[in-house]
């Protein structure tokens, strides 16, 4: 369960700074409210496909790929495809933007990319 939700927020996380920049900032609220948890910056990066995960965490990440839109798959794509380290990290892998479903950032800055390979 908390890898699940760990990839869900990962997927948020990873589609925040691409729908940053297209959404209008929202009006200032009269009170101050407390600004929110910076994101993790990345410090690992490790791709791994859908078929080498752990029965359980396919289930998990088949439930996010239920939830999100086609909208949030595309930011995280385009995230992707504008860092050259993740780029180069899934063509070690044989893997490329499109093949990514799901991304996961824990707290101690450990990306996880996964992938399911077309074919």
């Amino acid at each position: 369960m908390k890898n699940g939700i760990i990839l869900a927020a990962a997927l948020a996380l990873t589609t925040a700074p691409a729908l940053a920049q297209t959404q209008q900032p929202a009006p200032t609220p009269q009170t101050q409210t407390p600004a929110p948890a910076q994101q993790p910056t990345v410090q690992t990066v490790s791709v791994i496909d859908i078929t080498e995960l752990p029965a359980e965490s396919q289930a998990q990440v088949a439930q996010i790929e239920e939830q999100r839109t086609d909208q949030d798959l595309a930011n995280l794509r385009q995230s992707i495809e504008t860092s050259p380290a993740l780029l180069q990290a899934l063509e070690e892998q044989g893997a490329t933007p499109a093949d990514v479903v799901a991304a996961s950032l824990s707290q101690n800055g450990a990306l996880t990319i996964v992938t399911r390979k077309a074919g």
